[in-house]
């Protein structure tokens, strides 16, 4: 299955797999998540009240990944702030989004043009976090198949797993957004490379590493950048889900079409009892004010 080599890209793509995320790829990584958050409703006011949780919360969602799988993996979760380059090139983007003068900034990198670029490279970052997640894990954990799958899944996606921690440091809890329970596309996808990653690494899957690397990120790149260009907000495997859904997980029959249908039962019972009562209240009303004029008019006689 080498269409790789039979197309003659294998230069290319071995070129490709070891090309230096430092400092275009992280850029771009960092520019799109401190943006993301800042249209996160209520970040610009906690920026302007607070820019050291303003500045500790973007530096979650940048380094996310890593520090989740420093403390899945037993190591310090500090350990992603000791890399002094990334952290300081991290906080200069997270100035210039959040405090350069008339926004210029932010508005450059939303432009629709400068943003695709930007999701593009973003996304190159991402086949190269998860495996090296796959591979630190891989060399503790041998046979460990979820655990090297849990890795790799974290430091590619750990931004959004720790969401809620993110938005506790700005001083929001909102629970029902837990990433586990309403999983984003870039979750999603990350954790369908960390499997494809985790098959390769234990020789499950017959292609190479860097083929895998590159045919992987052709494919975030271009859904991502196509989501961004027509404005996609749902997943693109939705229609999967559902179909899968229905194999795998429907077979026993649930009770949400019931208590929709009691629910709709009790809502109109509750409208036809308070339509039954507001005539009945009127007349009320009306009776009482004829007993008031009348004993007004009996104290005036």
């Amino acid at each position: 299955m080498d269409i790789v080599s039979t197309l003659g890209l294998t230069n290319f793509v071995v070129q490709f797999s070891r090309i230096s995320m430092y400092p275009f790829f992280d850029m771009a990584h960092y520019t799109l998540s401190i943006m993301k958050l800042k249209e996160q409703p209520g970040a610009v006011d906690v920026a302007h009240r607070s820019p050291i949780a303003c500045w500790f919360s973007g530096m979650l969602c940048c380094f996310g990944g890593a520090i989740l799988a420093s403390v899945l993996l037993g190591e310090p979760p500090i350990e992603p702030f000791t890399n002094n380059r990334n952290i300081i090139l991290a906080s200069v983007i997270w100035y210039l989004i959040f405090y350069c003068p008339y926004d210029k900034f932010y508005k450059c990198c939303n432009f629709l043009p400068s943003k695709l670029f930007i999701a593009g490279m973003k996304e190159v970052t991402r086949a190269r976090k998860i495996v090296g997640g796959v591979k630190d894990a891989h060399s503790r954990y041998r046979n460990g198949w979820l655990a090297v799958i849990a890795v790799g899944w974290a430091k590619g996606a750990g931004s959004g797993l720790i969401a809620n921690f993110e938005q506790l440091v700005r001083g929001v809890w909102i629970p029902e957004r837990n990433e586990l329970l309403r999983m984003s596309y870039g979750t999603k996808v990350t954790l369908i490379g960390a499997v494809l990653f985790t098959l390769q690494q234990m020789n499950y899957l017959p292609i190479t590493r860097h083929n895998l690397i590159f045919l992987y990120t052709m494919f975030v790149v271009s859904t991502e950048v196509a989501m961004v260009l027509f404005n996609i907000h749902h997943s693109p495997f939705a229609p999967m889900e559902v179909a899968l859904y229905h194999m795998a997980f429907s077979w026993q029959s649930t009770s949400t079409e019931p208590t929709e249908s009691h629910f709709k039962a009790e809502t109109s019972d509750k409208r036809e009892a308070l339509g039954a009562q507001c005539p009945a209240s009127l007349g009320a009303t009306s009776e009482e004010s004829e007993n008031i004029k009348r004993r007004r008019t009996k104290k005036a006689e």
